[in-house]
């Protein structure tokens, strides 16, 4: 039995009975958040372009790839200018841009007529960039000069993608993104995601958690959790992660130990004729060590007898 905080009615859709729309809401609501490509392009008369995609991610490292996509429209099944631009000529600068330029940004999204500038018309500065003719964004703490090295259409109707298979040759970092390390710091990055209709999302502190990466030697997993503890409805679905990324458990001698604490002796007494109270309790007191990051601490109190 899982945790109590999972899903218990789902709703099926089927693609072949939704509309383009329905189908693009509800995925664009469900996938999220989606980081945002600000893509800076020209065409073959060197008219520059800038618009964000947020059907975009990195795909390598060796070699350097990203990958965004300008979808056809699903109004008229137009292309976007900067679809066209990329294959006129094979170059984009890719930009990843911070809570503080995300108005402009979205400005730059406006489908102006071809051969408008969205630099000026969302206030932005181009700069000249190094390795490709569409130029920068100073205002950008990130920069990603890259050549296109294949455009791979999804199809041909409206809503259809279009893969911009992008290789970085040259990256711009601010420095004042950088930690100590030299390292993008996700504090001073700041960067907005996409969500489905008007919502965007930002990194905050209070939005940014760590998880400890699974061990080489590989955890113990969920399934070798003893059933009590798996069914618990107290721990939930991350608290078993947690717990079931340990290599292994703690030792006896570890166990005793807390069984010999103050803490477990006033515990014993006050649920000296109730079970279920202890092994509540016992679940709480590891849940409260896991929110921490000690699961060792925690299947101390889950190996413990009444």
């Amino acid at each position: 039995m899982w945790p109590k905080n999972h899903y218990n009615h789902m709703k099926t859709y089927y693609p072949k009975d939704l509309s383009t729309v329905e189908i693009q809401t509800i995925l664009q609501g469900a996938v999220t958040p989606r980081p945002i490509a600000f893509a800076s392009t020209v065409d073959g008369a060197g008219n520059v372009n800038l618009s964000p995609f947020s059907f975009f991610n990195m795909f390598s490292a060796n070699p350097p790839i990203l990958i965004f996509s300008p979808s056809r429209k699903v109004r008229d099944n137009s292309t976007k200018h900067t679809l066209d631009n990329v294959l006129e000529v094979p170059e984009v600068v890719i930009h990843i841009v911070g809570f503080d330029r995300v108005e402009q940004m979205s400005l730059a999204s406006t489908e102006y007529p071809k051969g408008v500038n969205e630099f000026e018309k969302a206030g932005l500065t181009a700069v000249k960039s190094e390795l490709v003719a569409p130029p920068r964004v100073k205002e950008a703490a990130v920069a990603l000069e890259c050549k296109v090295i294949e455009v791979k259409a999804l199809g041909s109707e409206g809503g259809a993608g279009n893969l911009v298979i992008c290789e970085v040759i040259a990256m711009h970092l601010s420095e004042s993104i950088l930690d100590e390390r030299g390292v993008v710091d996700p504090y001073k990055l700041d960067p907005v995601a996409r969500l489905g209709g008007s919502w965007y999302s930002r990194i905050t502190p209070d939005s940014l958690f760590q998880i400890p990466k699974p061990l080489a030697n590989l955890g113990i997993g969920v399934d070798q959790i003893p059933a009590e503890i798996r069914s618990s409805p107290i721990l939930t679905g991350n608290n078993l992660g947690r717990l079931g990324n340990v290599r292994h458990l703690p030792t006896a001698e570890e166990v005793a130990d807390l069984s010999h604490s103050s803490e477990l002796a006033e515990m014993r007494l006050r649920f000296k004729n109730d079970a279920e109270s202890w092994l509540d309790h016992l679940h709480l007191r590891a849940k409260e060590e896991l929110e921490r990051g000690d699961a060792n601490e925690a299947w101390k109190f889950l190996l413990q007898k009444q």
